[in-house]
């Protein structure tokens, strides 16, 4: 019940921080009948009141995760966010090879399936990004395209 709570309350300032934001858009002449800041001011409401049913109704305490699946997580969202930054000066194929590689290791720790799945998930995305959707991506670094 605590940590529903104290998430509550966290997501009530996020949501507070949010609509602060939202009232700093600036208007131009050529604004929609709504205006810019009507989404964000919505979305800042809803998280408000969710925030609010998380502190009033919580769940029973929650049973968090042992040390090394909580580290598991932590390793996850890093290798997104390099995977994030690499995808410019690198490409699509190979951060999204290493990336999807390390993340099925984790899921199933046998390194050969693990590079064969990033691989062929690289290989195929790409294929489906560029040609199917249409996307604009690099498949190597700019510098190896010539």
């Amino acid at each position: 019940m605590r940590s529903d709570r104290l998430f509550g309350v966290v997501v009530i300032l996020c949501a507070l921080g949010y609509a602060w934001g939202a009232f700093q858009i600036q208007t131009s002449f050529m604004s929609d009948p709504l205006g810019s800041k009507t989404f964000p001011l919505l979305l800042a409401s809803v998280a408000t009141l969710c925030g609010l049913v998380m502190i009033l109704r919580p769940d029973a305490e929650a049973e968090w995760p042992d040390l090394k699946t909580l580290l598991n997580v932590a390793i996850a969202a890093l290798v997104m966010v390099g995977y994030a930054y690499a995808l410019k000066p690198w490409g699509f194929l190979i951060p999204t090879a290493i990336c999807a590689a390390i993340l099925s290791y984790q899921i199933s720790p046998r390194p050969l399936p693990a590079a064969l799945t990033g691989l062929g998930l690289s290989i195929g995305l790409f294929f489906i990004f560029k040609y199917a959707l249409g996307l604009g991506l690099q498949p190597f670094p700019k510098e190896w395209l010539g």
